[in-house]
């Protein structure tokens, strides 16, 4: 908790700009002492995201109590999403259990334009993956940034 609190000071940047990712696993393993931290972190800023989510075994009366903004559902169930109806409606079933606990949800590891198609017709708020692009060096990346606000 301090050391957060530190590094936050030492970088200048604000709490509101970190966002810490947390498995499920952890917060089931030591729930108590995890929501104490969270708490006093929120309380300063720093937004949280439930990582993996799905993969592991969690309670759902858990992650209800879990002060969280976002909701990651894991790779795994995205690279189904287009097997058969019963992947999709599950992944859409997480997606409502998100947003019934008020959280933002962010599928990972889209990759393919009919994976996009499928979260977005189930209400998927966001996406990361190769879909976007693949991962590049500080240089490329700002690079790229250049040329993106070059042309605004």
């Amino acid at each position: 908790m301090e050391e957060i609190q530190e590094l936050i000071s030492k970088s200048g940047i604000s709490a509101s700009q970190l966002e810490i990712e947390i498995t499920e696993s952890i917060l089931i393993d030591s729930a108590e002492k995890a929501l104490q931290c969270i708490n006093r972190l929120r309380d300063i800023g720093v937004k949280f995201a439930i990582d993996d989510f799905g993969t592991g075994y969690s309670s759902l009366s858990y992650l209800s109590k879990i002060p969280a903004d976002l909701l990651k559902i894991d790779k795994s169930f995205i690279d189904r999403i287009n097997s058969n109806e019963s992947s999709k409606q599950y992944v859409a079933a997480m997606i409502s259990m998100g947003h019934i606990m008020g959280l933002d949800v962010i599928s990972e590891g889209v990759e393919e334009q009919e994976q996009l198609e499928a979260l977005r017709s189930i209400g998927c708020d966001l996406i990361q993956g190769f879909i976007w692009g693949r991962p590049m060096s500080a240089d490329d990346a700002e690079k790229l940034v250049d040329s993106i606000t070059a042309q605004t």
